[in-house]
């Protein structure tokens, strides 16, 4: 398969805010999912969407973003591209992402590694024929790398290679930065919908949390305090962004991973970003000068989202073939 060239920013869209927010636009259709629930061990449940099944092809999972769902452009754009080579595919919802509030307290966060190994694990005893991709955005990223990291040489008995998109590798710097300048149009974004969440999970368990302080809050260190910190075993958000951050435990991957983090996302300053000495040599770092957060928008008006799905599909295919 010929790779595709490296990541450059049409000409048309300049400045990383610019190529975050144009994906919104230019989503696609939605594919043909079929819907299925599993139980969890602690008596919730999470919906994945399933591509139609081909008996022995590769499988590629993928743990989608804050707020994100098999709705979010990237999710359109791969599952497409798989669809388009004859691959399986499937995304996993975090619990509360699926349309249907979840039945516990307990949702989703950064650090949810033990989430994302129970979900693998069942996986590839499902498919134990076939070879299997994960690819996590953003906070799904995240978490995949601490999997990946916390498990070492286990990982490689669950999953063949891994990518990971964007990841907010150091919340703090991260979370930091996004209540910055222009950065609290994307805060303002994800506190819409985390508020009304945490307004439902108020009413399915009272007492919970103070909703009141929750509404007031104006940006992810305030609501991490408030929600998810309590809710999954943290102290507070200083807590939770320090435990929660895959960066220090990239030099313990074992899995073939590629983690591709653009110099001009929004959400996590260059800076802050591994090198070579920073990670195991079963990392592959990849970081273009463009593509804004999980944007990686390419041709001409009014662009498309083809680029980040057939370099994923790249990577795995070179896996698959070694």
């Amino acid at each position: 398969m010929t790779p595709p060239p490296p990541y450059t920013a049409p000409g048309w869209l300049p400045g990383g805010h610019a190529q975050t927010i144009w994906p919104i636009f230019r989503k696609g259709p939605l594919p043909d999912f079929r819907r299925e629930r599993w139980n969890t061990p602690d008596g919730d449940f999470i919906d994945l969407d399933w591509l139609p099944t081909i008996a022995g092809a590769p499988l590629v999972v993928l743990f989608h973003g804050l707020e994100g769902s098999s709705r979010s452009p990237y999710a359109r754009s791969l599952m497409r591209k798989l669809q388009d080579i004859g691959w399986n595919g499937v995304v996993p919802h975090f619990r509360g992402c699926s349309g249907e509030p979840n039945r516990l307290p307990r949702a989703y966060h950064s650090g949810d590694a033990d989430e994302i190994g129970w979900i693998l694990e069942r996986l590839a005893s499902q498919h134990p024929a076939s070879r299997r991709f994960v690819v996590g955005i953003s906070l799904g990223g995240n978490a995949l790398l601490l999997w990946l990291g916390t498990r070492g040489r286990v990982a490689c008995r669950t999953i063949d290679a891994a990518a990971a998109v964007c990841a907010p590798l150091d919340l703090t710097a991260a979370g930091h930065n996004l209540g910055r300048g222009f950065n609290r149009l994307y805060t303002r974004h994800f506190l819409a919908t985390l508020k009304h969440n945490a307004a439902a999970k108020l009413r399915q368990h009272p007492g919970l949390f103070n909703l009141e302080n929750v509404l007031r809050a104006t940006n992810l260190y305030e609501f991490d305090n408030l929600v998810t910190a309590p809710l999954h075993g943290f102290r507070n958000t200083d807590d939770y962004w320090h435990r929660a951050s895959s960066k220090p435990y990239l030099k313990e991957i074992r899995v073939p991973t590629l983690v591709l983090n653009p110099l001009n996302d929004p959400f996590l300053p260059p800076r802050f970003l591994p090198g070579r000495l920073d990670v195991s040599s079963s990392v592959t770092l990849e970081q273009p000068s463009d593509g804004g957060h999980v944007g990686f928008v390419s041709g001409g008006w009014p662009g498309n989202l083809d680029w980040l799905p057939r370099r994923l599909v790249h990577f795995f295919t070179l896996c698959h073939n070694s």
